[in-house]
């Protein structure tokens, strides 16, 4: 028995609202009647078209770019649900805006991703469902429950049935010391070995490479990142490899942040296909002929219905 609202319904900003409606499709429901626009002097304008009160409300939206409009949409979507007095309310992020601002990398800089956390709770969210944290401790910056989902096992699937799995000849690269973790575990799902790049970052969106810690020599590489900013790591590695005597290099990750140059650097690289998660809408002028992306709905269309009937998410991850 759900004891948290009386029954189930699915709100969206504008952030992503292809995921949004394939998620309710597969849920079985319509997105709620709600218009989130803008007044004349561009502040965000919401309004709530159906009754709430008692629901077990979900709110699906990337705070993605622009980043600070859809954050303030989400948080202002939240309190008009807050107010309308709704059972539960559920922020479902599938990308977290501001997570790589987790710590003080220097003297007075600020930990965005904790405000952010704090702006989300003052704002009425009961629970958060996100996917791939830059880092998993972001989920002790909130003082509310935090479901976290994994998207490598789509990843690791679509590259098994890529390669027929016949993956004798493959290896998975981390592209930097941070990403380590989860590139073991692609390489484990996949049963093959794992390499790593030891690079140096002279500044932000700059990153030099210093040496790779494996053989990739006629291999089939698999570079793995939770994200892709400005393609500037991802690309540099790429074209390392190649220079290693890498036979193809692909790459892959959960969410396809793809600002500035990355999309020239992407189609000028050595990189044969770059696979993604639809966890940011990729525009259709990004979505050029090396890039492929692959739908998060199926398995956010379930946590869904597990945190709305009280079920446990993590055997979801049993069966990936």
């Amino acid at each position: 028995m759900n004891v948290h609202g009386k029954d189930i319904k699915i709100f969206a900003g504008n952030s992503n609202l292809e995921l949004a409606e394939e998620i309710a499709q597969k849920i079985g429901l319509p997105l709620g009647e709600a218009v989130v626009g803008r007044f004349s002097d561009g502040e965000t304008a919401i309004s709530i078209n159906e009754p709430v009160r008692g629901s077990d409300v979900f709110i699906i939206q990337s705070t993605s770019t622009p980043v600070n409009e859809n954050l303030v949409e989400l948080l202002i979507l939240t309190d008009a649900l807050r107010r309308a007095s709704a059972g539960r309310i559920t922020a479902v992020m599938p990308y977290f805006g501001y997570a790589r601002q987790d710590r003080k990398a220097k003297a007075r800089d600020p930990i965005s991703a904790k405000l952010v956390a704090n702006l989300i709770t003052t704002a009425g969210a009961d629970r958060v469902l996100t996917m791939d944290f830059h880092v998993p401790q972001l989920q002790g910056f909130f003082d509310i429950p935090v479901d976290h989902l994994q998207g490598f096992p789509i990843l690791a699937r679509y590259f098994w049935e890529k390669f027929k799995g016949k993956v004798d000849d493959v290896v998975v690269v981390s592209p930097d010391v941070g990403s380590v973790t989860r590139s073991r575990k692609f390489a484990e799902s996949l049963d093959v070995p794992m390499a790593i790049i030891d690079k140096r970052r002279p500044k932000a969106n700059v990153c030099e490479i210093m040496n790779i810690i494996g053989d990739v020599r006629g291999k089939r590489c698999v570079l793995v990142d939770d994200l892709i900013d400005t393609a500037g790591t991802v690309v540099t590695a790429a074209n390392a490899l190649t220079d290693m005597g890498a036979a193809e290099v692909y790459a892959c990750c959960t969410h396809p942040v793809l600002s500035g140059p990355a999309i020239e650097r992407i189609r000028a690289s050595a990189i044969k296909e770059m696979v993604a998660l639809n966890t940011i809408q990729v525009p259709r002028e990004k979505r050029i002929e090396k890039i492929t992306i692959l739908s998060v709905a199926d398995i956010f269309a379930e946590a869904i219905e597990r945190i709305y009937g009280d079920i446990s998410i993590s055997t979801i991850f049993t069966q990936q």
